[in-house]
């Protein structure tokens, strides 16, 4: 936005706070001051409309009215009761959790409202504390594109359509739904709405929407069904485990099929300590016990019942056998754009920031280092904003009718000093977008509250005091938008004793079950923070074993020891930045390619992709960067025929080996209560 252009709204703010009646749009333009630049009447409307439009974008409420009885003229005005933030007073426990609910969406699509929220409220003073509670760091992400246009279609009560891939599908298919909320689950999004289409309640993961999401401008609002339970619709009732499988496991492998086993009976070991291990193994589907095994290479054999042990014969030949047919896919991918998603750019309006430094520099004794501090600004662009702001005031535009700023004072001592703008004196009201930002960080928190010394009652008084400063629309759309951290017990406990750690600076020792290796490893961790992502939490500390800073999955902490003596994370050692989230990716990390069918694009969905290129008939070519390529070797066993492991090629042979070893258990002569010993790959 261009300095003319920000004081030609501004000083159109001013006149319509200023003015008791609807003015027209020729009142508008004879007297407020930028828009004699127009030399056209077609050219001064489309000016006017585009300030209109995003004066309310930014949250300021312009009315319609008529400006003249006789003549029915349209005019226009902004009426202070909508426009003034009105009061809140923050307690010191709530001004904590506030500033972490606005920290939450730092790095997603509602960053920008939640900072603006923060914004307003620093302009009427209330103490929100960005910094407090550093040890927790809650983060929300909205890397969906499809995540903006259907918070807005929420926000507005408007039908949408998109194409839409379910799993399995070679094609997306046309949708067409009246969304009532957006719910986050195990770091998805997925919005629930009726589907028009097919005259039923349905939910749809944002990841799968592919193209655009067209919003549905003309016809009657959405009405969202009284007492509909958005969470619990979108919750997969995944079935009841009915059936039992019993498994055959080499000593100390297959850990996460180990803690999901009902019963684990160890077996007899050699001189070295080898040996299998046999467990008892819930399951509700043959595939689904299929691909979790085979995950394990000739480490897991089904034993039993023999359903299960014929579908891993036909799964283990399909990874021996994609050595066929992936040069031809591969071939097939290359013709194909690869492409990532794009990501729109974001910058701070400089309008906005005038309307939020006015109400809280005038009348306040405050310097420029400090309201820099208190806005999250450099001086210098304090100083850049002061100095627009005197060329800004009430129609006529006269000495007395001028902002009054002194810039030499700002520039020379740092004191501002402001007077004559007692139009702007009030703060901005929050924004339906800017409101619910911070609301639905709370609920982010709920998981947490006992974890920084919060007690809950505080999230529950933020949030009403939020709402009654936002109006009706915020609660509406807040409650339209829900997210929660759900955990077990046993990952609650882990997580309040790694808080008590914290505060008290001991150190931890874990057992902790690695999510790229089949590996236990003991670790002596100095914690650092616990961060809330992706519907995980972790610890984050300074690893002695691994000399450097880890992040650490509560739910894969096998056991948890508080030793006793003090945590001594190395003098210049720091926190990771998380902006680019949990998962962190480095050039030396190893580049794989998939060729992967249509009912396995669920990976594309669930790890972070380097490109991706679509395939004839509905599948897509994937690849991807880890630290671990032993990693990927085991989610191209799980794949059997659905995907297909093809570079680096000697990972890809390792992998077809390893199947072919696995596959012998099932050979001539093995029966289901023998095991023959095979050489497995190293780990």
């Amino acid at each position: 936005m261009s300095r003319r252009k920000t004081e030609r709204q501004l000083n159109l703010v001013i006149c319509l706070l200023s003015t008791r009646r609807h003015l027209t749009a020729q009142e508008i333009r004879a007297t407020v001051h930028g828009y004699a630049e127009a030399d056209t009447e077609s050219a001064f409307k489309r000016m006017f409309e585009r300030d209109k439009r995003e004066l309310r974008d930014s949250g300021i409420p312009i009315q319609v009215g008529t400006a003249d009885a006789f003549s029915g003229e349209e005019g226009y005005r902004i009426s202070r009761s909508d426009y003034e933030l009105p009061e809140i007073e923050l307690l010191p426990d709530e001004a904590v959790v506030l500033g972490l609910a606005a920290r939450a969406w730092r790095h997603a699509s509602l960053g920008e409202a939640a900072a603006n929220a923060l914004f307003k409220l620093r302009s009427a003073g209330v103490p929100v504390d960005t910094e407090a509670a550093p040890g927790l760091t809650p983060a929300m992400r909205t890397d969906e594109p499809a995540f903006g246009p259907v918070w807005q279609a929420i926000r507005d009560r408007r039908p949408i359509s998109f194409d839409y891939r379910k799993p399995g599908q070679s094609r997306a298919q046309r949708r067409e739904i009246e969304p009532w909320g957006i719910v986050n689950l195990q770091g998805h999004w997925y919005v629930v709405g009726h589907d028009r289409l097919r005259d039923a309640r349905r939910v749809f993961r944002l990841g799968r929407i592919r193209g655009g999401v067209r919003v549905v401008r003309t016809g009657p609002d959405v009405v969202v069904p009284e007492g509909v339970d958005l969470r619990s619709v979108a919750s997969r009732h995944s079935a009841v485990p009915e059936r039992t499988a019993t498994l055959r496991v080499r000593t100390d492998s297959a850990h996460a099929l180990r803690r999901r086993a009902l019963r684990v009976v160890p077996g007899e070991r050699d001189s070295t300590g080898a040996g299998w291990d046999t467990l008892t193994l819930p399951y509700t589907s043959t595939s689904g016990l299929v691909r979790q095994v085979a995950a394990y290479g000739a480490r897991a054999v089904v034993v039993e019942p023999e359903q299960a042990r014929a579908a891993m014969v036909e799964h283990l030949t399909g990874v021996v056998e994609s050595a066929e047919t992936a040069g031809n896919a591969e071939a097939a991918g290359e013709q194909e754009g690869e492409h990532t998603p794009a990501r729109g750019p974001r910058s701070a309006d400089q309008l906005r920031r005038l309307l939020m430094l006015v109400p809280y520099a005038l009348g306040r004794d405050v310097r420029v280092p400090e309201v820099a501090r208190h806005f999250g600004l450099s001086e210098k662009q304090v100083v850049s904003d002061l100095s627009l702001l005197w060329m800004c005031g009430l129609p006529g535009y006269t000495p007395g009718d001028l902002i009054e700023v002194d810039l030499d004072a700002a520039k020379e001592t740092g004191e501002i000093i402001i007077a004559n703008a007692d139009t702007l004196a009030q703060p901005l009201r929050l924004t339906a977008d800017e409101a619910a930002s911070l609301v639905v960080g709370l609920s982010l928190l709920e998981a947490l509250p006992e974890a920084q010394g919060v007690e809950g009652g505080a999230l529950k008084r933020v949030g009403e005091k939020l709402r009654t400063a936002a109006g009706g629309a915020v609660s509406d759309l807040a409650d339209a938008v829900q997210v929660r951290v759900e955990v077990d017990e046993q990952v609650a406990q882990t997580q309040q004793r790694c808080a008590d750690a914290l505060g008290a600076g001991q150190r931890l020792h874990l057992r902790y079950l690695s999510g790229y290796l089949d590996q236990v490893t003991e670790r002596d961790v100095d914690p650092m923070g616990l961060v809330v992502q992706d519907g995980q939490t972790f610890l984050e500390g300074y690893c002695h074993l691994r000399e450097d800073v880890r992040l650490f999955r509560l739910d894969r902490v096998l056991e948890l020891t508080v030793l006793p003596f003090a945590a001594e994370v190395p003098e210049g050692v720091a926190r990771r930045d998380l902006s680019a989230g949990v998962l962190q990716r480095s050039e030396r990390d190893a580049l794989v390619t998939l060729l992967l069918e249509p009912s396995a694009r669920w990976v594309t969905e669930d790890y972070v992709c380097e490109s991706t290129a679509e395939l004839p008939g509905g599948g897509v070519r994937a690849t991807l960067r880890t630290p671990a390529p032993a990693w990927v070797a085991r989610l191209a066993l799980s794949l059997g025929r659905e995907g297909r492991l093809v570079s680096p090629e000697g990972l890809a042979k390792d992998v077809r080996a390893e199947a072919q070893r696995a596959l012998d258990h099932y050979g001539p002569g093995q029966t289901s209560g023998k095991l023959v010993e095979t050489t497995s790959s190293p780990e």
